[in-house]
């Protein structure tokens, strides 16, 4: 593929997708002449309808860590069940020492979440929610935590099916 047509293939797949900069560590390394300086970028990419991905990207300049971690977070993209403008179930998850509590909300509620989640839950699409955060407050987890939980999500119409029980 040429250098032009992958570019080109780039701006399609991400128009869909709103990007969004949630988190930009800067790390040091003392060397002989002084600190050197890198820096990591936890990247969010969303449609609104039910569809986003995460990418976490390390390099020496902030401009490069955000297109690496953009590059990232559109080849780990996942979907996930939705009931109107909530979730379906409440459903607590731990990743490391992040724990993140998710519970649907009635229609007009809003996100209410903390920042990292609430941009999670935003890019998502998914309008009403309440959630709590405990835990650690480390931005990778809480996004890790959140995105597992969305995952977990089962849809109840397609779960009384499977059981074999009237919906």
């Amino acid at each position: 593929m040429s250098k032009q047509n992958q570019s080109h293939h780039a701006e399609e797949f991400g128009t869909e997708f709103e990007e969004k900069v949630l988190y930009i560590n800067r790390c040091s390394k003392v060397v002989k002449g002084g600190r050197k300086f890198s820096f990591s970028a936890l990247i969010l990419i969303g449609d609104g309808k039910g569809r986003v991905g995460f990418g976490f990207a390390k390099a020496n300049e902030v401009s490069d860590a955000i297109r690496k971690g953009g590059e990232a977070a559109r080849k780990n993209v996942f979907s996930f069940e939705m009931e109107g403008t909530t979730i379906p179930h409440e459903i607590t998850v731990e990743w490391d020492g992040a724990r993140v509590l998710l519970k649907p909300a009635r229609e007009g509620t809003g996100v209410i979440a903390g920042s990292k989640v609430r941009a999670v839950l935003e890019l998502g699409g998914v309008k009403d929610v309440v959630s709590k955060s405990f835990g650690s407050n480390n931005p990778l987890n809480q996004v890790r935590a959140t995105l597992k939980a969305l995952l977990a999500l089962r849809n109840r119409k397609k779960n009384l099916e499977i059981r074999g029980q009237p919906a």
